[in-house]
């Protein structure tokens, strides 16, 4: 089995989709996959728990990625094992009436992990710049002072978007979230043939929505403003790295790999030494403990 490093993965200066390959073959068996992703997944794991004694750090994974790419199964198989305590996942859909309310960051900003926690984001607040620019009649929903029509959307509408995402990030990072963005890069084949089995298998019928069908008439644009958002945003502090996700169980070990890299940089994250009073008095306590009452 070939070996993975993260940084092949990492933006780090303009990407070009089209270019970059959606499979990736490292001469390895699905169990051997498996095999890789469980002693990973067992460190972050293990890294976690620290993580939350320390209580200094946050981590928002977040995951973008076509229709049937994988993030809900990624997300499954990578956090299984985690202390359901450390781990909250949301899903971001189309919003509701109260979060219309509020600018469209805000349901993003209440979601975000409370310190020696992971927060996963399926879906983000990347949907702001992606979603919408493909329809983009859905930002009037939104009620924006100066947007009545669609006309009234001109580019630097988008423009200054990207840069308020781009501050969110910066501020939340400085305040101690380490953020960690994935795009799941699956080719328009691939996706055929897992609506297809959406379609065949029964137990995946429910899955399926025509609605599907009709976003994949857009595929080309949506590539093109995925290229957009992730060049603009891949930052130091806010990484972006773009993984092949033809092969569900490979996509899973590069990133829980890739997760477990980037907290390694953390190396001020320790467990917590006990007071020094406290743990003077041990024996006290164990005594007080043996006497039974």
């Amino acid at each position: 089995m070939k070996s993975i490093d993260p940084k092949d993965f990492k933006v780090t200066e303009e990407i070009k989709l089209s270019k970059i390959p959606t499979l990736l073959d490292i001469q390895a068996t699905d169990d051997e996959k498996d095999e890789k992703l469980d002693n990973v997944r067992e460190k972050i794991s293990s890294l976690q728990e620290v993580m939350y004694a320390y209580n200094k750090y946050s981590v928002l994974i977040c995951l973008q990625g076509m229709d049937t790419s994988g993030k809900d199964s990624l997300i499954r198989q990578v956090f299984k094992e985690f202390n359901p305590r450390g781990v909250v996942v949301h899903s971001f859909k189309t919003p509701n009436s109260t979060e219309l309310e509020h600018d469209y960051l805000w349901r993003h900003y209440i979601a975000l992990p409370e310190k020696g926690k992971i927060a996963i984001f399926n879906r983000t607040h990347y949907e702001n710049v992606l979603v919408t620019r493909v329809h983009p009649e859905f930002i009037l929903a939104e009620n924006l002072p100066g947007i009545n029509s669609v006309e009234d959307i001109k580019p630097k509408f988008w423009e200054k978007r990207i840069e308020q995402i781009n501050n969110f990030e910066k501020h939340i990072a400085e305040n101690g979230t380490i953020v960690i963005k994935f795009f799941l890069h699956l080719s328009k084949e691939e996706q055929r043939q897992r609506l297809l089995r959406r379609l065949e298998e029964g137990k995946h019928n429910w899955k399926f929505s025509p609605g599907d069908l009709k976003e994949r008439e857009y595929w080309d644009e949506y590539q093109k403003y995925y290229e957009e958002a992730i060049n603009r945003t891949s930052t130091e502090h806010a990484p972006w790295y773009v993984v092949p996700a033809d092969d569900k169980e490979m996509a899973r070990y590069i990133v829980a790999k890739i997760i477990w890299e980037e907290l390694q940089k953390y190396t001020d994250i320790q467990q917590p030494e006990l007071d020094k009073k406290i743990k003077a008095n041990f024996e006290l306590y164990k005594k007080e403990l043996e006497k039974g009452s």
